[in-house]
């Protein structure tokens, strides 16, 4: 018996704000980065299913898992990623750690603090990118600025998103001792406009946020692979930019992504620069990484 999968919502890596296995990415290391995103967007649709009960949403999870460590074949979605890490030796830990995240979503919908949020991000982001880097056999020296990146662009999507999440799902991403401290209510989160509450709330949060960029710039020097070094250089741009739409809009009022235009000009920008210190080995060119595409 294999899982149903009506559950699925149907979206894709191009649906993403930020680039996943992009054509920047060698090709060698883009089957497995896909497989990779499949299967967490398979558990994902599930934990974040409106109709489906717990108990369904953690079924669905439980029959990921057990496909991916070979204990079964139900769940399609995890068919691929199992072979992949068997065919190049990897661990399956990253993917079993996003489970826990998920499973988590479907039993936790509130978050006290942001020691709580980061916990969280532990195993919802983080495991993302250390997956990537391993694919490409990079050091673990790596990991620390890849978890600072991950987790940003975490919490970016919590905030472009915390209405709907709050409105669907009952979900609140936005830590409670934040929101308590301005005076802001999580009854504000339904509204078509932030209070002038909530958004001083939002702000702080974005604020903390963007102060995990400069340890995540880091990343594009780290890296050994050229294309890995330029993807990430393109990442970190665009989560500098979300950071900076996101402390001068209301995510409630309006939804804030970038144009394509603005996406394309950033990502040209942080490859140019980024082959640029490749090619005369300077790190001060990453700085104007750091500095020139926001």
């Amino acid at each position: 018996m294999t899982v149903d999968t009506a559950y699925k919502s149907g979206k894709s890596e191009h649906d993403e704000n930020f680039p996943v296995a992009s054509r920047i990415i060698a090709s060698r290391y883009r089957a497995p980065i896909l497989a990779f995103y499949r299967f967490a967007r398979a558990a994902d649709d599930a934990a974040d299913h409106e109709s489906l009960d717990p108990s369904a949403k953690l079924a669905i999870l439980a029959a990921l898992e057990d496909t991916l460590l070979g204990r079964s074949d139900t769940a399609a979605d995890a068919l691929p990623l199992r072979a992949e890490l068997q065919r190049r030796g990897l661990s399956s830990q990253h993917a079993l750690d996003l489970l826990r995240a998920f499973r988590q979503d479907v039993t936790k919908n509130r978050y006290a603090n942001w020691a709580e949020l980061i916990d969280y991000c532990r195993y919802s982001a983080m495991p993302v990118g250390r997956f990537v880097l391993d694919v490409h056999g990079e050091s673990q020296s790596t990991w620390a600025p890849s978890d600072a990146l991950c987790t940003a662009l975490q919490i970016i999507n919590h905030v472009q998103d915390c209405g709907k999440d709050y409105r669907n799902l009952d979900r609140v991403y936005i830590p409670l001792d934040d929101m308590a401290r301005h005076g802001a209510d999580v009854a504000d989160l339904a509204r078509s406009r932030s209070s002038p509450q909530l958004l001083a709330c939002l702000r702080d949060v974005v604020a903390r946020t963007g102060d995990l960029l400069p340890e995540a710039s880091q990343l594009p020097p780290r890296v050994s692979d050229l294309r890995l070094g330029v993807e990430t250089s393109v990442i970190v741009g665009l989560a500098r930019e979300l950071v900076n739409l996101l402390g001068a809009r209301d995510p409630l009022a309006d939804p804030v992504h970038l144009s394509k235009a603005r996406a394309t000009l950033i990502t040209g920008r942080a490859a140019a620069l980024t082959i640029a210190a490749r090619a005369t080995g300077k790190r001060a060119t990453y700085q104007a990484v750091r500095d020139d595409v926001a």
